[in-house]
C-alpha cells in the first residue's frame, strides 16, 4: 500500500507550505508577501531589470508578477520607468525606501530559513540545497534516481 504522507510530492509540498508560513510570519511586519520579498530580492541583486526578466528569475507568470510590481509601487518600494529602447515596456527601480529595507528584509529571510532549517546540521543544509536544485532542474543528474 502507498503511503502519501511519505510520498516526495506530499513531503515537499508540505515543507513548501512550512516556509512559506514562516516567512510570511517574519516579514508581515512589512506588509509584504513572499513573492513579493522575491522580487524584491532580485532587484537588490540588479536594479533596472523589465517585468518580463522578473518573471523569469522568478519563475511566476507575467501577469502575477505585474500585480506584485503594483502592490510594491504602490506602497512606494519600486517604481515603473519608461524602457529607453522599448516604448513598450519598463524598467523596475527600487525607490529610496525599497533599497533601504533591503537590510531589515534580508535579517527577516536569514531568521525564517533559521527557523525552518533548525533540525538539520550545515552539512544537511548544503546536502538538501544541492538536491533542491537537482530536482528544479538546476544540475545535471547523471542516475537514474531509485526513490
Amino acid at each position: 500500500m502507498h503511503d502519501i504522507e511519505q510520498s516526495i510530492g506530499f513531503l515537499l509540498s508540505k515543507g513548501y507550505q512550512r516556509a512559506w508560513a514562516i516567512m510570511r510570519e517574519e516579514i508581515e511586519p512589512h506588509d509584504l508577501t513572499p513573492p513579493q520579498f522575491a522580487l524584491l530580492s532580485f532587484l537588490w541583486q540588479q536594479d533596472g531589470l523589465t517585468q518580463v526578466e522578473l518573471s523569469e528569475k522568478a519563475q511566476i507568470d507575467r501577469s502575477t508578477v505585474g500585480g506584485l510590481i503594483d502592490r510594491l509601487e504602490r506602497n512606494g518600494l519600486l517604481e515603473r520607468r519608461q524602457h529607453p529602447q522599448d516604448r513598450r515596456a519598463y524598467k523596475i527601480y527600487l525607490t529610496e525606501p525599497g533599497k533601504n529595507m533591503e537590510s531589515i528584509l534580508t535579517a527577516c529571510a536569514e531568521r525564517a530559513s533559521a527557523r525552518f532549517t533548525a533540525g538539520l546540521n550545515n552539512h544537511e543544509c548544503t546536502e538538501l540545497k544541492r538536491m533542491l536544485e537537482i530536482l528544479r532542474g538546476e544540475r545535471r543528474v547523471y542516475e537514474t534516481p531509485s526513490c
